[in-house]
């Protein structure tokens, strides 16, 4: 009863468009009808800023504030300019540089908005030139874009790290496959999409030199990556010290090339504080659910209901994405793998699933969220920057959604693509 009074209040203030972080202390006050309203004053703030109190979520808005300055010391004018030297010589080049792009930009900030917001302002007009439909370079720009929480670093990982316990390195290490993958997969479709339309190629390759300049001018983004990811995985700094060891290298560089100014920085600091805040508020409220449903044993009578089906960890990851996918078409990204993570784990290990794997698969599914009608937060940046209506993005974005559910199907049938890399390198 307590369950489904809940959801029908998250339901319905979501469909009045009620902001989320009021929706969401609605629906936590219902909670506690049922559980006792006299804990509300003593269980609602213990249990708010006990969802935040974790050292790994600081590394949350190092990373933002990384990906922020990157983009004003002019690193991600740099990083494209490597892309276009790469691919841009095949046929549909401009298609390829967007998803090459969203594979560099991945590797700092994290985000798949800030992705869809900088190269799409960067690459849609220039795709349009290039004999791009405005509604096909939209597209591919937002299915690009979900590269980027899956290749590390990942804001989305490092919330499923805070909730489950899971290794942060480890999942840093299991996103880079499928994150790859996922390029691969829109790669491809951009080529047959090329050859279709007649797209023309270049006739003459870049010079050796120019594609050397190029990298070279582009080497402290490219470095950036491996800072992260590197720390982490050797077990020389934590996630949070990664973070801030990243802002600090990315800083040194922008005022080593001269081009990062005090209103930039300022700038920077402002738009970090700006998200994070908003990602922290949820983070806090969507604990306190998760400890009124744990109060309510929802996830061991979720766990009953798919007993039947325990033997069969295919399965068991078929059903959890369909749920997780349905909920993340109508729910904010963050709160859904807030409250679904909790829920799903303890399911996942008793079918035998790999908590990495399982971590991937979920990231994978609410990162497709963001490209799904109607609330997927990419396809209205895409819209906005390609200036096109966003009816029309609803109608033409299945395809690239269907690429990235066909990747998401290949790694439920294969999870060890995902647990490869960390094994090996564990």
């Amino acid at each position: 009863m307590m369950v489904a009074a809940m959801f029908a209040t998250l339901l319905a203030n979501t469909l009045l468009g009620i902001p989320l972080f009021l929706t969401l202390i609605v629906t936590a006050l219902v909670g506690f009808v049922f559980v006792d309203p006299g804990m509300i004053a003593r269980m609602m703030p213990q249990q708010f800023f006990g969802g935040l109190n974790s050292f790994s979520l600081m590394a949350i808005p190092l990373f933002i504030l990384a990906g922020n300055l990157m983009n004003a010391c002019g690193m991600t004018e740099r990083l494209m300019r490597v892309a276009r030297l790469l691919v841009g010589h095949l046929r549909g080049g401009i298609g390829h540089v967007n998803v090459v792009g969203s594979v560099f930009m991945s590797g700092v900030n994290g985000s798949a908005a800030a992705d869809a917001s900088a190269l799409g302002a960067l690459l849609v007009p220039a795709m349009r030139r290039d004999g791009y439909s405005t509604a096909f370079a939209a597209g591919l720009t937002a299915g690009s874009s979900l590269i980027g929480p899956i290749i590390p670093p990942s804001i989305f990982m490092i919330l499923y790290s805070a909730q489950t316990n899971t290794s942060v390195g480890q999942l840093f290490l299991g996103g880079v496959v499928p994150g790859l993958l996922l390029a691969l997969a829109f790669m491809v479709m951009n080529a047959i999409h090329a050859r279709r339309a007649g797209l023309e190629r270049r006739t003459t390759l870049p010079a050796r030199s120019e594609v050397f300049a190029a990298v070279r001018g582009a080497l402290p983004a490219l470095v950036a990556p491996f800072i992260i990811v590197a720390g982490i995985v050797l077990g020389f700094v934590t996630p949070t010290e990664s973070g801030a060891l990243t802002v600090l290298y990315v800083a040194l560089c922008g005022l080593a090339l001269g081009e990062l100014r005090p209103l930039a920085f300022w700038r920077a600091l402002v738009e970090t504080t700006r998200l994070s805040a908003a990602i922290f508020m949820i983070i806090g409220i969507s604990s306190v659910i998760s400890w009124e449903l744990a109060y309510a044993q929802a996830p061991e009578r979720f766990a009953g209901l798919l007993e039947p089906f325990i033997e069969s960890p295919v399965i068991v990851l078929l059903m959890l994405s369909a749920i997780t996918f349905v909920t993340g078409m109508f729910m904010e990204e963050v709160s859904a793998l807030m409250l679904l993570s909790p829920v799903f784990t303890p399911v996942a290990l008793a079918a035998g699933i790999d908590p990495v794997a399982l971590g991937i698969i979920i990231t994978l599914n609410i990162t497709i969220a963001l490209i799904t009608p109607p609330m997927g937060a990419c396809l209205f940046i895409a819209a906005a920057v390609s200036r096109l209506d966003i009816t029309v993005l609803f109608r033409t974005i299945w395809p690239f959604i269907l690429t990235a559910v066909a990747v998401l199907l290949v790694l439920i049938t294969f999870p060890g693509l995902i647990t490869w890399l960390p094994n090996t390198l564990g």
